[in-house]
């Protein structure tokens, strides 16, 4: 019987100005079997560079940078084509711009204080394709964007959502509330494949990257329970 060969290691860049935090992260990460730092950056403004050189599945970003910031290093990492996953390092004390960078794209966030074994799952998971919010924190940091400019995001985002059949718009209010695809078949009677197609079909149609821009278009439109 041969034997299958086992599954690349995800390959990480690591962005962040502080050369001990980059160190201790390259470390950590390292020491899992099935991940690889394959770059270092100190400045956004490198990024794009070593995504072209390293093709890495992940970048770990943080947000302020004295060069380029993290904020605008992902909305221009994300707006290409085949682009890695990005999470958002933060120290949560600007819930305001990481709501930026998860609506530009970001798979998430981690805290630069999370236990060195939830980071390492963080990357895991972005690598296959789960953002890393969960729904009691997308609420917490949806509930912290700025009052300014509300009625207009919020005619905006149900605009938006028009596009979508009944169907597809009952799919979007639920991943909205944070359900996943089983637990999203289960309340609506169809199977977990359908609930993908529906999901996949709600991201084509509304120019999306992932559930978590679902979940704040959704919070916009004030679709959730609980909403204005």
């Amino acid at each position: 019987m041969i034997a299958s060969e086992p599954p690349p290691a995800i390959g990480v860049l690591i962005v962040d100005d502080d050369p001990l935090l980059r160190a201790g992260l390259a470390m950590m990460l390292g020491g899992a079997g099935d991940i690889r730092v394959v770059a270092e950056a100190g400045d956004g403004g490198e990024v794009p560079a070593l995504v072209e050189r390293h093709a890495p599945d992940v970048v770990l970003m943080d947000i302020r940078m004295p060069g380029t910031d993290g904020l605008s290093a992902t909305e221009a990492l994300r707006s290409r084509r085949g682009a890695p996953e990005v999470i958002v390092l933060t120290t949560f004390d600007a819930d305001e711009h990481i709501l930026r960078a998860l609506r530009a794209g970001a798979a998430g966030f981690v805290l630069k204080d999370t236990p060195p074994a939830e980071i390492v799952d963080a990357v895991r998971r972005v690598a296959r394709g789960h953002p890393v919010l969960s729904p009691a924190v997308t609420r917490r940091l949806m509930d912290r964007v700025a009052e300014s400019g509300r009625d207009r995001r919020r005619g905006r985002a149900q605009e938006r959502l028009a596009l979508l059949n009944d169907r597809e718009r009952e799919i979007a209010v639920a991943v909205g509330e944070g359900g996943s695809n089983a637990e999203i078949g289960a309340r609506l009677y169809i199977s977990v494949p359908t609930v993908k197609t529906h999901v996949s079909r709600v991201l084509t149609k509304l120019g999306l990257n992932n559930r978590v821009q679902i979940a704040l278009l959704v919070h916009d439109a004030d679709l959730l329970p609980g909403g204005e």
